[in-house]
């Protein structure tokens, strides 16, 4: 028999995962605050793109929490 689906936690998973792109955002912005001058050109701009699918994400993942949150509150 198959498990229940228990979603009553998922809005919690979600918090964590965005603290944690957060935290990844905000460590790799002071990195290359401090080290921009030592990166070459393509790494910064690698960075620079994982920053913005971070940005990305953390807005994907607020919208994912609004929805899990109405959704509990129905139940």
């Amino acid at each position: 028999m198959a498990n229940p689906d228990d979603r009553s936690d998922n809005a919690a998973k979600l918090q964590d995962a965005k603290q944690n792109t957060i935290e990844n955002l905000e460590e790799s912005e002071h990195y290359l605050d401090e080290h921009s001058e030592e990166l070459n050109p393509q790494e910064a701009q690698t960075l620079a793109k994982k920053n913005e699918g971070r940005r990305n994400a953390i807005s994907s993942f607020e919208n994912e929490i609004a929805d899990e949150s109405e959704s509990n509150s129905n139940e």
